[in-house]
């Protein structure tokens, strides 16, 4: 185990910053967060005196000390705030979306290679409770072979809120960018590239500025899968429906890291990541139906995947051409869904 601690820059220091990256950064011993960028506030200091503040991003990578950075701002920054710390001889990680488009993916991989440097995406959701539970599910072969698989991610915003970047009509905006990255990313990992994309995105709440929902389906020659959100949805327990050839898997609720963080209570706490019951799934099959406990889900092996990929020479759990197909499908979901057209993958 190397002794070698890295030194964090944090760009933004939002939600994402403060209650995703902050707590599991500052409870690993192979990180410290050494300078975060806020123009105008001081949150950090008040998570952690320690942290020292820049008041913008040219001051953060100008650090040379500085060898990883996270990338917390508006999406329609994250390319040229990432391609900037790369140029600057950063390790780079950013959170979703990675990049508007997988053209734009593509430059920062090839920058990143250029410099040798690691860059990877903020893919959390792998490590939801849930979705570890669905894996564990499908190895042990249990809904024997798929055939059909829907995952959702729902909310209820029926009031848009006026405040918020992220229901204007922005570059890189709308629910797509915001939640589509976890939910494709989750398909992909299962289930691989697909042959076809097809989506539909639009506004469903009046006044809405932004496109607040979308059903992308991804065909496969042996199964359909569906991820789908809604910002108008008001029963949104529900999380995912898989149909095998053995069974079915019926599960609702949501992992319960994020609501756990936002109360103020860090990731070396314990037990961690382990849902309630009234969150467990479903399994169906022939004559039976059994609960499905969870398992605990822990971003924390996130953070030390990038860690030992930079130290260690690792592996990347969220390697390149996985989050460039997550970009792809994005692309073709966007063009199916003004053309209205099922576009080749």
């Amino acid at each position: 185990m190397s002794s070698k601690i890295l030194n964090v820059g944090l760009i933004g220091f939002g939600l994402s910053g403060r209650y995703f990256h902050a707590p599991f950064l500052s409870t690993n011993p192979g990180f410290k967060i050494k300078t975060v960028v806020e123009r105008t506030k001081n949150d950090a200091q008040a998570f952690d005196p320690e942290i020292g503040n820049a008041r913008s991003v040219d001051e953060l990578l100008s650090d040379e000390s500085i060898d990883l950075v996270f990338i917390c701002t508006p999406n329609e920054t994250h390319f040229p705030y990432a391609m900037d710390a790369l140029e600057n001889g950063k390790h780079v990680v950013i959170e979703k979306p990675f990049a508007a488009t997988e053209e734009e993916a593509r430059q920062l991989f090839a920058k990143a290679e250029e410099k040798g440097l690691v860059l990877t995406a903020y893919q959390n959701r792998r490590w939801d409770s849930d979705f570890l539970t669905l894996k564990k599910l499908l190895a042990e072969g249990k809904l024997g072979d798929i055939v059909e698989y829907e995952s959702r991610y729902d909310r209820f915003r029926e009031v848009v809120p006026t405040e918020s970047w992220k229901e204007k009509k922005v570059p890189v905006g709308g629910n797509l960018y915001n939640l589509g990255p976890h939910l494709i990313d989750q398909a992909l990992v299962l289930f691989g590239e697909p042959e076809t994309v097809t989506a539909d995105v639009r506004a469903v709440r009046p006044n809405s500025e932004i496109d607040d929902y979308f059903d992308i389906r991804l065909g496969y020659k042996d199964k359909l899968v569906i991820v789908k959100s809604s910002l108008m949805v008001y029963e949104n327990k529900l999380r995912y429906v898989l149909h095998g050839t053995k069974g079915s898997f019926i599960k609702g609720g949501l992992d319960p890291q994020e609501e756990t963080l936002r109360k103020d209570i860090l990731p070396d706490t314990q037990p961690w990541g382990v849902e309630p019951e009234d969150r467990w799934g479903t399994l169906y099959s022939e004559g039976a139906s059994a609960i499905i406990e969870s398992e605990a889900g822990d971003y924390a092996s996130f953070y030390q995947n990038v860690y030992d990929a930079i130290v260690n020479n690792a592996e990347l759990a969220v390697k390149p051409e996985e989050i460039l197909r997550t970009t792809r499908v994005i692309d073709l979901a966007i063009q199916s869904s003004d053309e209205k057209k099922v576009l080749n993958y």
